[in-house]
């Protein structure tokens, strides 16, 4: 790594902490997270997929879960050709893998190699929608995660790769955010104002 290629990663690092500092401190949090739940329940009506991948929160991350468990409860009204499934992932920690295991609310959970909760015992799934966590986001789709590769490794070994959505609040967005070589941009990224991918 020569010192341009050291300077970068400082420079992300760097950032990573601020952007994560100020989403922890929002004052307007839970304004923004009923923003934000509502544009995923109206980005997600005409979608056709009945297994959505999301993630548990952390570290202050918007809660995808409420607008989901919704959408389920919304495809039993109405007649679907299979039921509406939502996965939760689970890390290989050893393998650096992640795959989707059944989630609903109140299924047994234990934590992960990485004290993050996770579905135990329910059965693995494949989404092909999935909804990512970002720390921050910038133009052309891409994300700024915790620098651990987890999405990017997992998004490039599946295969159909499923739909890609990020989720970040107004305040996560960085105009100048440079991408890395083996990084994925997201097909769309939603926040707390609407649809910010594609533009």
């Amino acid at each position: 790594m020569d010192n341009s290629d050291e300077s970068k990663a400082a420079q992300k690092k760097a950032l990573r902490k601020a952007l994560l500092e100020q989403r922890l401190n929002l004052p307007d949090r839970l304004q923004r997270a009923e923003l934000l739940q509502r544009v995923m329940r109206i980005w997600l009506v005409g979608r056709t997929d009945a297994v959505i991948g999301a993630y548990w929160p952390i570290k202050g991350e918007f809660d995808p879960l409420p607008a989901l468990h919704r959408w389920k409860e919304d495809g039993e009204l109405i007649d679907q050709p299979q039921p509406r499934r939502i996965g939760l992932p689970v890390v290989n920690r050893e393998h650096k893998t992640m795959t989707f295991h059944a989630w609903y609310p109140g299924c047994p959970m234990e934590e992960d190699a990485y004290g993050i909760p996770k579905p135990k015992d329910t059965e693995l799934i494949v989404p092909t929608l999935l909804f990512v966590p970002c720390v921050g986001y910038g133009p052309g789709g891409y994300r700024l995660g915790y620098g651990g590769g987890f999405y990017d490794r997992m998004l490039g070994s599946l295969s159909p790769r499923p739909f890609t959505v990020g989720l970040g609040f107004g305040t996560g967005f960085v105009d100048d955010l440079e991408p890395e070589p083996h990084d994925v941009p997201l097909d769309a990224i939603l926040n707390d104002h609407g649809v910010v991918w594609p533009v």
